[in-house]
């Protein structure tokens, strides 16, 4: 058996395990038929797998700092991640509303065409040798490639916002969290075997030829609405419910979302997603490198655990969501947030044991599943699908400052050289999770009970 199918052999397992136990849980009825069920298939997975590729190419990043190795300290990635990443937040300002009035689709393309080109200049950049101004290209380049990311979750939930009813949406807060999972892997783990058989710009040029061959796909295959698949358009019973008004302005859209109190804290819960997350995702492998336990089972399968952990996280929190809190999506983000806090607190006293990679896995997959379920589900249900774009745009882009603040924060405290090797210089890594952890949790309560609610029609 060839290594990567060996390699990527648990993680299809897991997958068919879940989509049996998905298949025998009692099915929600909001009248769909077969043939309709069969056409969103067909509709969200290639644009799923876009969106995964775009993952690939979001990340690849941390592959290549590895590969860099003292061309690029802990400080210099801290700060390309952290202005790629503060781009990314402030980019949904213009392209949230933007995929609101142009569609799905063509934001999503803009978006894969975007990021296909700024991989493939930084993978010429390296393939060049240029180290002089490594920081500063790679800065720029990065930052446009964030940019055009910005479109990939705004456009991917805008796309399926008018296919899926707010009873089904759990389930697909599973699937979105399993896309990610799978970019996760790409990333991390394909990317080191592309590193390994075919040198370090090849990490940049892989995601770009991927995206290119799946774009075509979504071009051909993906529409806006059911009504443009063939389909009857249906009421979906989110915010969007019964408004058969025009458009309004993104100004006031943009209003109407910053004075929800619901959509705020979804947001403010998903600032600290981002910061935990990535917490967990950016820097596991470079704590292990620095203190020498690099030859772990986790070191070693980390995208692949990582896949295996989000998959689980979100198939849990959607199907709990929906079969247990009745579509609620604060309950989920609650009992999600509760061990998260759990977990960064046994952290503090596992530094340097066998023990603390596996709380890592664990906690990983507790943040994609609540960030499943905030970002691809509650952005729907309170935004509506008519306003989805800057509902995401919103919550999502809340999730990238807490992402921008995680990494300067880590890029000034956590240790650099040979301080990396001393383990209590890495008791700030999970020192800093705790509060942030608890905001969460406590934010997580405020929304127990929130539900959508439509226009009323006299």
């Amino acid at each position: 058996m060839p290594q990567w199918l060996s390699d990527f052999s648990p993680i299809l397992i897991l997958l068919v395990v879940i989509a049996v136990t998905i298949g025998r849980l009692p099915k929600i009825d909001v009248g769909h038929t077969p043939e309709f069920r069969a056409r969103r298939i067909r509709n969200w997975l290639p644009v799923g797998l876009l969106y995964a590729f775009l993952y690939m190419g979001r990340y690849n990043l941390t592959v290549a700092k590895g590969a860099f190795g003292e061309l690029m300290t802990n400080s210099d990635f801290g700060t390309i991640f952290g202005i790629g990443t503060a781009v990314y937040g402030t980019a949904f300002l213009v392209n949230g509303p933007l995929t609101d009035r142009i569609g799905g689709k063509k934001a999503v393309l803009i978006g894969a065409v975007g990021s296909l080109l700024a991989n493939a200049a930084m993978g010429w950049v390296t393939l060049q040798g240029e180290t002089e101004n490594l920081v500063a290209t790679f800065s720029v380049l990065y930052g446009v490639n964030m940019y055009f990311q910005s479109f990939g979750a705004v456009s991917i939930v805008k796309i399926n916002a008018p296919w899926f009813h707010v009873r089904e949406r759990g389930v697909f807060g599973a699937i979105f969290g399993i896309l990610i999972s799978l970019g996760i892997y790409f990333a991390f783990d394909v990317g080191g075997m592309i590193v390994d058989a075919f040198d370090l710009p090849w990490v940049f040029f892989a995601p770009s030829l991927l995206l290119a061959v799946v774009g075509v796909v979504v071009i051909i295959t993906v529409k806006n609405t059911p009504g443009e698949a063939g389909h009857e358009d249906f009421d979906t019973a989110d915010a969007s419910s019964g408004d058969d008004g025009p458009r309004l302005p993104a100004v006031q859209v943009f209003k109407m979302m910053l004075s929800s109190s619901v959509v705020m804290t979804i947001a403010a819960i998903e600032f600290c997603s981002g910061f935990l997350r990535q917490a967990i995702m950016q820097w596991y492998r470079t704590y292990a490198k620095g203190i020498g336990q690099t030859d772990s089972f986790v070191y070693e399968n980390w995208g692949m655990l990582l896949c295996c952990a989000g998959i689980m996280g979100g198939v849990f929190a959607g199907t709990i969501s929906d079969h247990v809190f009745g579509s609620r999506r604060g309950p989920v983000a609650a009992v999600l947030y509760a061990l998260m806090l759990v977990s960064a607190i046994v952290l503090v006293f596992l530094i340097g044991s066998p023990a603390l990679p596996w709380t890592i896995v664990f906690m990983s997959m507790c943040v994609i599943g609540v960030h499943g379920m905030l970002s691809g589900t509650a952005s729907m249900d309170f935004g509506g699908r008519k306003n989805v774009g800057v509902a995401v745009g919103i919550i999502d882009g809340f999730v990238y400052a807490g992402t921008a603040v995680m990494s300067f924060t880590y890029g000034a405290i956590l240790p650099e050289g040979e301080a990396q090797a001393v383990l209590d210089n890495w008791t700030a890594w999970p020192v800093a999770m705790i509060p942030v952890a608890i905001i969460g949790l406590v934010l997580a309560r405020r929304v127990w009970h929130a539900k959508p609610q439509g226009k009323r029609k006299d």
